[in-house]
């Protein structure tokens, strides 16, 4: 994270200010910075879309991926440099993509739209992924935005929800019924050298397990829609989460009108687990007034300030999750605009894991992971101590949460809908900024446990 307080507040306010570029490409134009009030700069690309970026957490630069291009930009948004991904030829049809094999669709040219922006510190460069050629990624020099590398050796996928975990990349894809190309969620490597075959590969990888989980066929076979998407994933402490939607299968199954239900949910598993022993999912939700609010539509970790943490009985330097959820667990990809901004502790979140785990090593029920053993596996009673820190064993996993873990709803949006939310630490005080789906940006302070609006 930033270290001075100017980085962070940019950092904060740079996602839900983007939003507001034009979603069309205008007459092309160069790039300039707008008028703003005094305190808050803007900038605008006028001849594409800004989709992602990300913040140097040391200079503050902020580095933007658009359509076609990445952008860098100053502490105070000014445009430093500027490279250009796309058009190129592609089919995304292509299945691996026409740069590792012939093609028999028509190539066309087509935009490349930023899917994925990282920095890696420990090599000087940016990783920017797209969405041509099934996800290729690039490496940028930060200093000028030099292409150092473009590794697309062999076919696999490289998009969505990244989690950086010193030399490697936690990914988590949505497949589009493409399992046998794409795991769902992978751990690769992150090697100095650019055009390196290593790049990118499995970090561990045998004749029995890898670091990856694929979606069975047999899942695919009875839910052909079944997938997995993250909308956002995180580290904290030796973890690393994501934030699923996916379909319920129980609950689609059991819908006589063929209706689709969704549900949404929180994965983990230890930074330093090559085998994948220690994965568990868990659903989480959030209940304003009766209502359940089970579709996630974006998520922010953050450290409390002092007053947040001592209501919630926290240290300073422990995480809390801010969530905002739709209404209901249906229209995935058009989700209800009655939308709520939900609070979440990892302790919490932690310990009601741990407990999953504790019990299913005293042989108590089943590892309840359908869509990914296709059958319901009992636990097998295993004397072990199961402290913060365990990784798994090659029995007992993966494993599946058993209820919901519910999130304290801080402030609900029947009208606009939130779509985008951050959070920072002013003074003593924690506020949470959210986006709502018509551009407006919203300021919500949390006060001890009182939550005001402005």
């Amino acid at each position: 994270m930033p270290s001075s307080s100017s980085p962070l507040l940019l950092s904060l306010f740079l996602p839900l200010l983007l939003l507001s570029s034009p979603l069309h490409s205008a007459p092309a134009a160069p790039p300039s910075p707008l008028a703003s009030p005094p305190g808050r700069a803007v900038y605008r690309a006028l001849d594409t879309s800004l989709t992602h970026l990300t913040v140097h957490r040391r200079t503050g630069e902020v580095f933007v991926g658009a359509v076609n291009r990445v952008l860098k930009l100053s502490a105070n948004l000014t445009e430093l440099r500027s490279h250009m991904t796309g058009p190129v030829e592609d089919n995304a049809k292509c299945y691996p993509p026409p740069s590792v094999r012939a093609c028999a669709h028509r190539l066309e040219s087509s935009d490349n739209v930023n899917k994925l922006l990282l920095v890696d510190y420990t090599g000087n460069r940016l990783v920017a992924c797209g969405s041509i050629w099934q996800g290729v990624c690039q490496f940028l020099r930060l200093e000028d935005l030099f292409k150092l590398g473009e590794p697309h050796h062999r076919k696999e996928h490289y998009l969505s929800g990244p989690v950086k975990g010193g030399s490697r990349l936690f990914i988590g894809a949505a497949i589009d019924g493409k399992s046998e190309y794409f795991p769902t969620l992978s751990s690769r490597k992150l090697v100095p050298d650019e055009e390196s075959v290593n790049m990118f590969s499995l970090v561990y990888q045998d004749e029995f397990v890898s670091s990856q989980i694929k979606i069975p066929s047999d899942t695919l076979s009875l839910y052909p829609a079944f997938d997995i998407y993250y909308v956002y994933g995180f580290s904290s402490r030796t973890y690393v989460y994501f934030l699923t939607l996916q379909l319920d299968t129980q609950l689609t199954q059991m819908d006589a009108g063929g209706e689709k239900f969704f549900t949404s949910k929180i994965v983990r598993m230890c930074s330093n687990d090559t085998e994948f022993y220690s994965y568990v999912e868990f659903p989480l939700g959030c209940t304003k007034d009766g209502v359940e609010y089970r579709l996630v539509q974006a998520a922010y970790k953050q450290k409390p300030g002092r007053r947040l943490a001592q209501a919630l009985g926290l240290s300073e330097d422990d995480d809390v999750l801010f969530v905002v959820f739709s209404q209901g667990q249906k229209n995935r990809s058009n989700p209800p605009r009655e939308t709520v901004l939900c609070l979440f502790t990892l302790h919490d979140i932690n310990l009601a894991m741990r407990e999953r785990i504790r019990s299913c090593y005293r042989g108590e029920g089943r590892l309840s992971l359908p869509w990914l053993l296709n059958k319901e596996l009992p636990c097998i009673h295993t004397p072990k101590q199961i402290g913060d820190d365990f990784c798994g064993l090659v029995l007992n996993q993966p494993l599946g949460g058993l209820r919901v873990i519910e999130g304290n709803p801080l402030y609900e949006d029947r009208t606009e809908g939130m779509g985008a939310v951050a959070a920072y630490t002013y003074g003593e005080h924690t506020v949470v900024f959210v986006g709502t789906r018509s551009g407006q940006l919203k300021k919500v302070g949390l006060f001890y446990r009182t939550v005001t609006f402005q």
